[in-house]
């Protein structure tokens, strides 16, 4: 079976043969493979590795792996969803590795892990890692490989504390938290010695030659899908964005001397071409890589498209994308209401969503999926009046064109403005509210599970005292009732669900990642969060709690 599935891919790169003393390294995907190599992350790194005779590398996934070395020096892992977590714990069990930093001898392997989830904020996790990633891969890798070498036969400490001096790479078992009390806010956090960087700044690749895929497979999520990162980060910069504010600054690849050879390079293996980024419509140069595509030699070729900027949809892209295959189109709209929208920053009108619709069904798309969120701050029964009256407007413009609504709860992200607010008790009602009166219009609408935002809320704003919890939320089975059960368990010892997920911090707490730098300081962060509560009050209450008005 395992041998079949990695029959199966056409590798976009030539791997190298490893030197007899290349490092053995186990690149792990804590998820089933054919979730794992649908991620470009995942591709890209393992590919880096496998291109490298320094390094021999083996891949591991929940469900297969390749053949592994017997005693591992490096075990990586790319972290794309917070729940994984549980895989990462189970995986280092099979391999006899124990669970904690802390316990981990010179004869286990050192553990890395990067990712999103990771970068955003490893500390629920950190106790299970030797080593963390922040940011962009292309330089963070090669150096993290270049400074091992130099320490390879050291002890453990030594290695730890040399790559602790490489910029990007996270030490966790280096800095000290202390608690105002076992369950209280943190007191400060501090590097053990004074030769340990006191803050980790996340590092940032500024190059115009973006990632595409290493390899195409029947066995991915997406069948055969050949992937291009078009663009990096997003100029709109909502406020409660993680895929924006974490990624800063906007980045777009050339046309010349990524787009276009990545995709010929592509379309030589795989009919089905999906271009990534969280804002792909505005590459400086997309209607000329649309134009490209267009030619006629790849009349067959099926093209998907990542969400879109609402106000960029025309007909011609519309008509382009139903030519290519594509019956439906995303775009993100968060709320019907302006009020909302103008809280957050989003950059966008009625009337602009109303125009994508016709437009999209105009050019020949059948479908629409428009995204939406409940309990943003300053959000008002009224606004959810607005956003069901924004859809009816929506499929009175584009009769027939079969709409969808997916609304997710508003959770906190850290490196964002609303990193400070927690999530909105009513949230839940206010998804059913939504439900109840869409419906009744004919509209598809789709909620995500208010339960599973409380615990992502949780790991986005949690500090490392979580590893308790994660731990035992683990061993009762990993389900909604394991958390409450676990915070029942370890009361005293941690703070309450509510003082990570629902408390509205104020500005001056110590967060669990003031240690680790994201692409803006928290100054500026602060000043944009003022930007979002200048729009509330100028606009009235609404009956809403003040922001800020709780201390912890």
């Amino acid at each position: 079976m395992t041998s079949s599935v990695f029959a199966d891919e056409r590798l976009l790169f030539t791997p190298e043969t490893p030197t007899r003393d290349a490092i053995p390294t186990i690149f792990a995907f804590p998820n089933e493979y054919t979730v794992g190599i649908t991620s470009l992350g995942y591709q890209v790194v393992w590919a880096s590795l496998a291109m490298r005779t320094d390094v021999q590398v083996s891949r591991l996934f929940t469900d297969i792996q390749e053949s592994l070395p017997r005693e591992p020096e490096l075990l990586g892992f790319s972290l794309s969803w917070e729940l994984d977590y549980v895989n990462i714990l189970n995986i280092l069990e099979s391999l006899d590795i124990p669970i904690r930093a802390n316990n981990r001898t010179d004869s286990h392997p050192l553990v890395f892990g990067g990712g999103p989830v990771l970068t955003a904020n490893p500390e629920p996790f950190a106790d299970f890692f030797d080593v963390i990633l922040l940011g962009d891969g292309e330089d963070l890798l090669g150096n993290l490989i270049a400074a091992y070498k130099q320490i390879r036969n050291a002890d453990r400490t030594t290695k730890l504390t040399a790559l602790a001096q490489v910029p990007g790479i996270y030490i966790p078992s280096l800095y000290v938290v202390e608690y105002h009390e076992l369950d209280g806010a943190i007191a400060s956090i501090q590097p053990i010695s004074p030769d340990i960087p006191p803050v980790v700044q996340k590092q940032t690749y500024r190059g115009n030659v973006l990632s595409a895929s290493t390899v195409v497979t029947q066995r991915a999520a997406w069948e055969n899908i050949y992937m291009v990162e078009v663009v990096r980060s997003c100029p709109e910069m909502c406020r409660f964005c993680l895929a924006s504010y974490l990624t800063l600054p906007f980045r777009t690849a050339s046309l010349e001397n990524s787009l276009i050879p990545a995709i010929e390079k592509g379309l030589k293996v795989t009919k089905r071409l999906g271009l990534l980024g969280a804002s792909v419509t505005q590459h400086p140069e997309f209607t000329e890589l649309l134009n490209y595509i267009n030619q006629s030699q790849y009349d067959d070729v099926r093209l998907s498209i990542a969400s879109v900027r609402t106000n960029t949809v025309t007909q011609e892209l519309a008509h382009t994308l139903a030519q290519r295959g594509t019956r439906s189109l995303t775009i993100a709209v968060e709320s019907g209401s302006e009020h909302v929208r103008q809280i957050i920053n989003k950059k966008l009108y009625n009337g602009e969503i109303i125009e994508a619709a016709a437009n999209a069904k105009a050019g020949g798309l059948t479908g629409l999926k428009l995204y939406g969120m409940v309990g943003i701050p300053g959000e008002s029964e009224e606004d959810l009046d607005a956003t069901v009256t924004m859809m009816q407007q929506v499929k009175k413009a584009a009769p027939g064109l079969r709409l969808t609504l997916g609304c997710s709860t508003f959770v906190p992200k850290s490196h964002t403005p609303f990193q400070w607010f927690g999530v909105n008790k009513h949230a839940q009602k206010r998804l059913q509210f939504l439900q109840k009166k869409l419906k009744s219009q004919g509209i598809d609408y789709r909620p995500e599970s208010y339960n599973w935002s409380i615990i992502q809320a949780l790991l986005s704003r949690g500090d490392r005292r979580l590893s308790k919890l994660l731990e035992l939320t683990r061993n009762f089975g990993d389900s909604l009732g394991s958390y409450k059960r676990s915070f029942k368990e370890l009361k005293g010892q941690i703070p309450s669900l509510d003082f990570y997920v629902h408390s509205n911090w104020k500005t001056d707490i110590i967060l669990p990642w003031n240690h680790l730098q994201g692409p803006l300081p928290q100054s500026t962060l602060i000043k944009h969060l003022a930007d979002a509560t200048q729009v509330r009050k100028m606009q009235g209450s609404r009956g809403e709690t003040p922001y800020m008005n709780k201390e912890y």
